[in-house]
């Protein structure tokens, strides 16, 4: 009814993180200044109950049982939507995968939801307890943040906040002197995470390469002024190496001696390592450049360090989130067809 098959391990992925965070608590046992012994505390998943139930069943009380207590144990306990992190049902953001950038998908936003997790532990002495506990309590302001990778193979990271929001403890010591001494804190977490839609096998979305806007001077007459707007690369990408330098450049210089300027036009962009220049005069293999632009910093070239041209090539490949520059069009019409975005054409 509701689609395909998919499973993107958002709550695994949520218990992992959780339970990572209490992986390497130890207490430590002394007489004096001597410690005596180190115990680093087990984790697992499971209600502590389990853990307690199993420590009363032991059949020889005069067995050393330190391998069952102390124990910290963890569970989800609630799930919750949040609506105050809610955004549009429709809304739709672009997904980059790790493997090609170019190839983006557009899948709908995240719902976002509490989980809600209990993290317990149980000890034989106070003082245990009190260990572990310190050993967490000042990490939580009440949150610490932890970042996921929400969907594997995609660039889509979130900060995660695990939220401190109670504590309970008790102490079971009721019955005869055989009756196993449990001290139990009870922690209470909730763990603001989103749930993601089915996410496409193959690219649903691409780069923006061309705004336009229609003008009219009546509210459904046909378009009479377009304004069209499409990205320029302002850097190098394609590595084209077009010529060479035949001579150092240092920083406040202009005069830019190439091997050949043949392929270079006048008001273009070049690149010199890192370096974006813009030619302002070209005699023979001397070249006038304005140096520093598109906001790189000017640096010392050497000679035999390659040029490279930026041209529309360049603004083919664009990478998402890369920084890029604007060229603007403007035509003026007088045939009375209106642009149609279903067909792409005027009609």
């Amino acid at each position: 009814m509701f689609g395909n098959y998919f499973y993107n391990e958002t709550i695994r992925k949520t218990v992992i993180a959780f339970g990572t965070l209490f992986n390497n608590i130890s207490i430590k046992h002394k007489e004096g200044a001597t410690t005596i012994s180190t115990i680093k505390v087990p984790i697992a998943y499971g209600p502590i109950q389990k853990f307690l139930a199993r420590a009363e069943q032991q059949p020889n009380f005069d067995k050393n049982a330190a391998i069952t207590l102390p124990r910290l144990s963890f569970e989800i306990v609630s799930y919750k939507y949040d609506p105050a992190r809610k955004a549009s049902p429709i809304t739709k953001f672009c997904l980059v995968p790790d493997s090609d950038a170019k190839k983006i998908k557009r899948v709908y936003m995240p719902v976002p939801y509490d989980i809600g997790f209990r993290l317990s532990f149980a000890t034989k002495l106070q003082d245990d307890a009190l260990q572990i506990l310190e050993q967490i309590l000042p990490f939580f302001q009440p949150a610490y943040n932890v970042s996921m990778t929400m969907i594997e193979g995609h660039d889509e990271k979130k900060d995660i906040p695990f939220t401190l929001n109670n504590i309970q403890f008790r102490d079971e010591y009721e019955g005869d002197f055989t009756t196993r001494r449990a001290i139990v804190y009870e922690l209470d977490f909730t763990a603001k995470t989103y749930f993601y839609n089915e996410i496409p096998t193959d690219a649903s979305g691409g780069l923006i390469k061309r705004v336009q806007i229609d003008y009219s001077s009546s509210i459904r007459g046909p378009r009479e002024v377009r304004y069209s707007v499409t990205p320029v690369a302002t850097q190098d990408y394609n590595s084209d190496e077009t010529v060479s330098l035949t001579a150092a450049l240092e920083k406040g210089k202009t005069l830019l001696k190439v091997t050949s300027s043949a392929a270079l036009t006048q008001y273009s962009f070049i690149q010199v390592n890192k370096e974006v220049m813009r030619i302002q005069e070209i005699d023979n293999t001397n070249i006038i450049v304005l140096r520093g632009q598109y906001n790189t910093k000017e640096e010392d070239h050497y000679a035999a360090d390659k040029v490279n041209l930026i041209t529309d090539a360049d603004d083919a490949l664009i990478e998402v989130g890369d920084d890029f520059g604007f060229d603007s069009d403007i035509e003026f019409f007088g045939d009375l067809k209106t642009y149609s975005p279903s067909q792409g054409s005027d009609v």
